[in-house]
Formats: structure tokens, sequence, C-alpha cells
């Protein structure tokens, strides 16, 4: 492949829902494009996107693949990206790195669920969109009826450019607008007859003309001017008007396809080609200093890795996109996203799926891979010694699903981790931690579909590590309702010196901004304190810890609060109730005894921790769940269904609303009922509804739950 400047360089991902046909329709392309001789199929399992194991076995797309053609002199770098929701982690990347989404749509089924969640985060990047309105050779494609779904999703911007003039099973012929032509399809897709518009669909076919005419002169005031003037515009007059909608996301081209059949395809890289932006035509990448980098082949080298991969027999392959310079073969590089380790980019790659083809250089704007490189991974910046730029990281959805893992053999926790941090690179929605509170490696990801393909399938099948994903455990809070009081006397003597602490204490909630005490009534008993010093201790866990030194007459010596305070610490961060963290708690020291011989640190340390452990049970103790705020985007015939699922999940509903085309349902949901709703969710709505949740508040459990809480403590301590 030869070396092609910026303003001949296009970066296009190929979005949409499953099943909408994209991987048929990246076949389609490489194939117009001379990359490929025969189109391979999901079902053969020989396309050249979906190459890897998993995604045979799935028959749909689980990483995104980077593909490059030649077409009209130009180059086009595609992404084809996952359609399912759980694999947004791969989508995400492709979306933020190029300057065309061409979204395809399925006929049958117009504006799907997952066209919504790629069109939003479309919107969220400023990403320009193309429709392509696929697999118009199946009996059922509707095209009108797709078109209506997307004029109501994305509005009067949606703008038809082609229009199928015999959907269905003989689909061969599309009518094209721009061109105000006839394009007819035969043999295997390559061969196009270019022929005028029969009279019978000129009517239409003008009707559309205006619409489009109109919608290009909108966004253009030159041309606007020279459509008032001649009531019309001439075709490249017309291509300059899209180009600027298309880019200002003011215009929204509709264009038909058949991967299947390879109908419009070419036709379709036409327009891509001559219309779609270059690097050039789009806002600058700007790095985390807010400085825009210009897309300049002369500037100083620049790159931002996208994408890593590991493939067998060759190892860490990196996926990047210059954004400034131009790269070549064995250029000596800093990583300043990784303590300015020096890089070699021995080898440089354009790409086909698992096809790679050495390349000497590649210009800003333009799309390669390099392997054998050190540390350098997805997110990072690589620059030419001297230049300090680094871009903003790509930023991953909040997670929907946890679940715990671990070896089911001993001894092969190291391997573990090495697997899951290579997986961590490939897909960078999978979260791995090891939760030293709840004491698990914990598995954060989009779905358990995710998690099970992602990492039990690549455990089973690559890396050969036997593991058990089991529940992760709920991070629950403890805290008290009411003021309660308790001393504690520590003294042991075991010959030579001994022991000896007491500690008298109250405790009560603590709420931001509440008075300093100066009188506490116990069971009807007042008890004055004069408070001396104030600690407050922000839990890294939530919430916070005052403590007032409340002690007169150096009845306790000053030295020994701190060991109280850590005495107390121990407790907090191993609640008397489950063993959970503890917050919002406010305590004060008022009294106690030492000896002027047995007292000591630990002597009060323990003083301290037993008697907030026994002021903590009598103080109204309360067990705290989190509790996340979930959005929920549904048919609107399946509202019903899925509302009725989150009531049994003891859902507090928030509110509905509609949302281009679906339901919005916001609710309150305690994070405990939400551990298989990703699985239930797509039962319920046959896949069709998604949703997102972040952490809202803590607030107590119900009070049959907390009896069945402490219950489950007991029982694991009594077993340890």
């Amino acid at each position: 492949m030869k070396i092609y400047q910026t303003e001949d360089i296009r970066n296009v991902t190929l979005l949409g829902n499953s099943s909408s046909g994209k991987t048929t329709l990246a076949e389609c392309i490489l194939f117009n494009g001379g990359i490929i001789d025969r189109r391979g199929t999901v079902e053969s399992k020989n396309t050249v996107s979906d190459f890897k194991e998993i995604e045979h076995e799935n028959e749909t797309s689980v990483f995104s693949t980077v593909l490059s053609v030649e077409h009209n002199n130009k180059k086009i770098n595609f992404i084809d990206v996952p359609g399912a929701d759980d694999f947004i982690g791969q989508v995400l990347p492709a979306i933020q790195n190029v300057e065309t989404g061409l979204m395809v749509i399925n006929a049958q089924n117009g504006v799907e669920v997952g066209t919504e969640i790629q069109s939003r985060f479309a919107k969220q990047y400023n990403l320009p969109i193309i429709f392509a309105i696929n697999e118009l050779d199946h009996e059922k494609a509707n095209f009108n009826s797709s078109v209506d779904s997307l004029k109501q999703r994305f509005g009067s911007n949606v703008i038809v450019a082609q229009y199928p003039l015999n959907p269905g099973n003989n689909f061969d012929s599309i009518i094209d607008i721009i061109t105000m032509k006839m394009y007819k399809f035969s043999g295997d897709g390559k061969k196009v007859e270019v022929l005028d518009i029969p009279e019978a669909e000129m009517d239409k076919a003008k009707a559309y003309q205006q619409e489009l005419i109109e919608k290009a002169a909108e966004n253009d005031e030159a041309l606007m001017e020279i459509y008032f003037e001649k009531d019309t515009l001439t075709e490249d007059e017309l291509r300059s008007g899209i180009k600027k909608g298309i880019v200002d996301r003011g215009m929204f081209p509709v264009f038909c396809t058949s991967s299947k059949l390879n109908v419009g395809v070419s036709r379709l890289l036409d327009f891509i080609t001559n219309v779609a932006p270059s690097p050039l035509d789009v806002a600058p990448k700007k790095n985390t200093k807010g400085e825009e980098i210009k897309y300049d082949s002369k500037g100083k080298a620049s790159l931002f890795i996208f994408k890593t991969g590991h493939e067998e027999h060759i190892g860490k392959i990196n996926y990047f996109k210059v954004i400034s310079g131009t790269i070549k073969e064995n250029h000596d590089l800093i990583n300043v996203s990784s303590n300015r380790a020096k890089e070699r980019f021995a080898q440089l790659f354009v790409v086909a799926g698992k096809n790679r083809t050495k390349i000497t250089e590649l210009v800003a704007g333009d799309i390669g891979a390099t392997v054998k490189v050190k540390t350098t991974k997805t997110n990072h910046t690589v620059n030419d010694p001297g230049v300090d730029w680094e871009y903003p990281k790509i930023e991953m959805p909040q997670a929907k699903y946890t679940i715990a893992v671990k070896t089911v053999n001993d001894g092969e926790e190291e391997k573990l981790g090495e697997a899951l941090q290579e997986l961590q690179e490939e897909d960078l929605s999978l979260l791995v931690e090891y939760s030293k509170e709840l004491k698990q490696i914990i598995l954060s990801g989009q779905g358990e579909y995710h998690i099970q393909t992602i990492v039990k399938w690549h455990m089973d099948h690559i890396f050969k590590i036997e593991i058990e994903l089991y529940p992760a455990k709920i991070p629950y809070r403890e805290t008290i309702t009411k003021t309660a009081y308790s001393s504690y006397r520590h003294k042991k003597q075991s010959g030579g010196s001994g022991q000896f602490g007491e500690v008298h204490m109250i405790i009560e909630p603590y709420s931001e901004g509440m008075p300093a005490p100066s009188m506490y009534k116990i069971d009807g008993k007042e008890i004055k304190v004069t408070v001396r010093d104030t600690q407050e201790i922000p839990l890294t866990w939530g919430g916070k810890l005052v403590y007032l030194n409340c002690i007169v007459g150096g009845v306790i010596d000053a030295k020994f609060l701190p060991a109280i305070l850590k005495g107390i610490m121990e407790k907090m961060e191993e609640g008397p109730l489950t063993g959970s963290y503890a917050r919002d708690i406010r305590v004060a020291v008022f009294d106690g005894k030492m000896h002027p011989v047995d007292s000591n640190e630990i002597s009060f340390k323990l003083a301290g921790r037993n008697a907030f452990k026994d002021a903590f049970k009598k103080a109204g103790p309360k067990i705290l769940e989190p509790i996340y705020l979930m959005e929920v985007l549904a048919p609107t015939d399946r509202m019903g269904d899925v509302i009725s699922d989150l009531q049994t999940r003891r859902a507090i509903l928030q509110g509905t609303s509609s949302e281009n085309g679906f339901e919005k349902i916001i609710a309150k949901v305690p994070l405990a009922e939400t551990s298989n709703y990703s699985t239930a969710l797509k039962s319920v709505t046959g896949g069709r509804a998604t949703f997102t949740m972040k952490f809202d508040e803590y607030a107590p459990v119900p009070g049959d739950i907390q009896q069945k809480l402490l219950k489950e403590y007991e029982a694991m301590l009594e077993e340890a």
C-alpha cells in the first residue's frame, strides 16, 4: 500500500446493533477494495473482521477490528466494532479516534437499542454520522419504516441520499439522489450499471432531491445565497453542503446496502472518499492541557495508542493514530504516559484483521499498528523526544456487573493476575481490583455475558487456568442511630510489669455541622463534658469519624489518646455487626484511669477498642447498604415487564419518560439486588433494553435483611 497524505485519508468506524450486518459489510468493503478475493461469512467463520476463536464460537463480534482499504486513490481506515452493549469497551476507542461513524441499520428493525446506545456516545464525542440501511435484500426489509424510525430518533437532520428501487429478495438497484442516477448491481456486486432514473420514479427522486438540496444549503451561508438565486445547487455544490452538514452533525445522510449481495457498497465507498471528512476537516485533537494539536504531517511526531491486542505467536500489537508528524520505521519515541520510557517503533503495519502489510511510514491522521514494544499500551501517548503532549485517556462507562474470581488450584494466583492484566489491556471496560475490604479479587464489567466471554472463556481456552466465578460480597457499612455510653478496663498481670488502661466514652451519630457537645443524657443520667480537642477523620470508605478529647484533670495522659483512637479505628475498619466498615460516628472520650507503672499504649488501645465495640452495640446499630441510581432504556412494549422486575428487587421508582422512541425508567436499587440484572433484563426484553447504574448513597437495610446478615456473620465467625 502506498503512502497517503492526510487530506487523502478517511477514518470510519462501523457502528450498529448486533445482527445489523457490520461484519458482512466489512467483507464487502475489503472485497471491493481488492484486499480479499472472496467474501467470507459469519456462518462459515472465515471473515477477516471476526477472526478470533471466541468470535467464531459466538458468531458475533467481541473485539474491534482495524481494516484498511484503498478506493478512488484514497485510503479508508475502518474500525469494525461489536454491536452488543456488553462490549462497549471496544466501541468507545473507535468513536474517539475516527472522523466518521457509519451506523448500520437492519432494514427489518430500524433503530434498535444498540443504535441508541452508540449514537449517544457518538453525540457525546461530536462524531459525524452516516446511516446505511442494510439487509435490504431480506423479504421483511422495510426502508420507509427504517427511515421513519431514524427521523423519530434523530429528527429532520436525517436526509435520504439513496432509496432502494426493489427491496426484498430481488434487491439489486438503488436511486441515488446526489447524482440523480440509478445504480444497478449484478454478479458479485462489483459490476455496476449507471442508468437514468426510470420515469415512474422521477417525481419521488426529485422530491428527495429538493429536501437534500435545502438541507445542504442550510449548512452554508454561501450555498444558501446560491440556492435562493438559482433555486438549485450543482452536484459539486451539493457535495460541499453535505460535507459541511455531516461535519457539523447538521445532516445524517441515509444510504442503501445489502452486505449479503454486495449491493450499494461500492457507491457508499465513493461517497466516503468524495464527501466524508478527512482529519483536516474536523476539529484538531486536544491534549490534556487543552491545546489543539493540528494534523500536520510536517510537525513533530506524536501518536495515541487506542487499542492493544494479543495474538498467538506474535504477542502484543498496538494500534495507533498519528496525531502529528510522520512516523517511520525504526522511529525512536518517548512514552510520556509511562515514565518517559524510550520506545522504538521498529516495524509499521497497515492492517486488515489479522493480516498485516508492512509500510515504511504513516503521516498525521493515519492509523497503523506496531509490534514488540516494551511498555506502551492503550491510552498511552508517544512522541518525538522533547515533545510533552499527552492526550486524554479513553473513559469507560460505569460498570454494570461485578463478580469475584479465584483460582481453583493453589499456586496459580500469579498466573491469574498476569492473564487478567492482559485482558484488561485488550478491553478497557474490564476492571480488576483486589478489595482489601471484601478480601476478594473483584471483576467489574458491562454484564454477565461480558465477563463470561472476556474472562471465563479466555481462562478456559487460552490461558488454561481453572477459575471459579462467585458472588462478590456487598460492601455494607455500619453506623449507629442513637447515643450510648460504655467503659472498659483492660487489666492484665502476668509477672513483671502488667497492662492497665480504663476508658469511658460516649458515641453518637455524626452529621455534618452538628454543634460541639457540652452535656449528654444517658439512661436518665446527665454527663457534662468539656471538649479540649477535636479530630475530624475523613474515612477512605466514605463518611467521617470525629474524635473528641474531653479528658479533664489528667486522668488519662495525653500520650495515650492516640492509642485509644487507634483501637477505635480498628473497630471502624471491622464493624461489630458484620465486619463491614463503620462510618459517621462521633466519639467523646471523657474519663478513665491509668496506672503509674502498668499503663502503656497497648493497654489503652485495647480498652478503647472494647469500649467502642460495647457502646456501638448499645447505640441502635444499623447496617447500611449501597444504593445505585439506575437508568433503564427499554422499548415501550416492554416497559411494564421492566418495572415489574425492578419492583421485585426492592427498587424505588424515581420516574419515567419517553426518549427517542424508548422509555427511560429511573429507579434507586440496592446493589445487593443487581447481581444478575444484566441477564434478567435481556431475558424480559429479548435483548432490546439496556441500562446504566452509578452509586447514589448508603441507606439502612430493612430489619429482616439486617437480621439475616447478622446471623450469617455470626455463623461465619463460628466456622472460623
